[in-house]
This record gives C-alpha cells, sequence and structure tokens, in this order.
C-alpha cells in the first residue's frame, strides 16, 4: 500500500507526517505548537486563545481609572506610613500586598471579571502612573 506524501500547508516544500489535531491540516515541525492533547497548527491556538479574551472596549477605560485612582490613594497611605514612625517602613511594607489585593478586586469588579492581555497592560499603566507621582517626591 503506497501512502501518499504529505507536504505543510505553510511551506509547500517540506515534506511532514504531521497533521493538526483539531483542522487535521498538515503542518511541518516549524508550524506545529505542541498541546496537552496533540500538536496544533498556529492558526487552531490563535483561535482557541481568543475564545479566553472576553473584555469589551470600556472595560480598558474603566479598568485604567479605577486603577490609577486607587493607585493614588493607596501610594499616599504606604507613603505616609513609611513617616509615622520607626515601625512605619515595616507597616508600609506589609501593607503594600493588602493595597495591591484592593486595587485587584475593585478593578476585576469594575470590569465584570471580563480578562485579556491588553486589559492587564491597561490596568498594569494605571497602576504605574497612579504610583509615579509618589515615587518621584520620595526622590
Amino acid at each position: 500500500m503506497s501512502e501518499t506524501t504529505l507536504y505543510c500547508a505553510n511551506h509547500p516544500a517540506v515534506e511532514t507526517v504531521l497533521r493538526c489535531k483539531k483542522c487535521e491540516k498538515p503542518i511541518c515541525v516549524k508550524c506545529a505548537v505542541r498541546t496537552p492533547t496533540g500538536y496544533q497548527c498556529k492558526e487552531c491556538v490563535r483561535g482557541q486563545q481568543k475564545i479566553f479574551e472576553t473584555s469589551k472596549p470600556y472595560d480598558y477605560i474603566t479598568g485604567f481609572i479605577t486603577a490609577t485612582i486607587l493607585s493614588i490613594i493607596g501610594s499616599f497611605l504606604i507613603s505616609l506610613a513609611a513617616f509615622v514612625s520607626f515601625f512605619g517602613f515595616i507597616i508600609a511594607f506589609a501593607a503594600a500586598p493588602t493595597i495591591g489585593v484592593i486595587i485587584a478586586e475593585a478593578v476585576r469588579a469594575v470590569t465584570g471579571r471580563r480578562r485579556s492581555p491588553k486589559l492587564y497592560k491597561a490596568i498594569l499603566a494605571g497602576i504605574i502612573i497612579g504610583a509615579l507621582p509618589m515615587a518621584l517626591l520620595q526622590i
């Protein structure tokens, strides 16, 4: 029984024996992405990852504004606690993770628990911009 030679769908000059587990497209080693259940083509992996991006356009704005405002308040409280007494620095060091959790939970509530890599970057930018004034005053 003779088998036909398969060629990669993206690289027609490359022979292959691999197929995408989802769409059955012939793929070469360069095009294959290893997943826990087998190899997939890059297009199928991209399509699968887009399912997890659930954010809406207004989430970027509300998440950024919420993170910025809470970061301004949190950085002010941390810097205030650091200068109160000798143990203020220790108190500030212990309170910082708590303030971070408060910011994260508030942003999650405002955005409706939707997620996206771009949304995380917008929120991170808001946190940095919110903490920047107090950080610059410390210098």
